[in-house]
């Protein structure tokens, strides 16, 4: 079973508010969340760049060598997903990650 790590991008069967298909997200749950639990709290990514207006939204700058194929959004859609069922694609850069965990902190009441 592949152990995933914060920013990590992966391919999952991601539930949608639409539908549901593989997509890719990026990986928020730590390596402590991941020794307790069996699954992997994953945040969505987007090909819809001209719908990323909200304030928790993010436009990956680096997304080529996060291994993504196409221009992508972060957007704090999240879920959870058995760890074993995610592929794993690349991870984001640091200052990717940088901004997406400044998102997730105006999103979720964390700080």
């Amino acid at each position: 079973m592949t152990i995933f790590q914060p920013g990590d991008v992966v391919v999952a069967y991601f539930p949608g508010a639409h539908q549901s298909k593989n997509r890719p997200a990026v990986v928020i749950s730590t390596a402590l969340y991941h020794s307790v639990r069996p699954d992997v709290v994953l945040s969505l990514l987007t090909r819809q760049i001209a719908k990323a207006n909200a304030p928790t939204d993010y436009v990956v700058q680096d997304w080529q060598m996060a291994g993504l194929r196409y221009p992508s959004v972060f957007r704090v859609y999240t879920t959870t997903i058995l760890a074993s069922r995610p592929v794993l694609l690349g991870h984001v850069t640091d200052r990717d990650w940088a901004a997406i965990q400044a998102r997730l902190q105006l999103a979720l009441a964390v700080t």
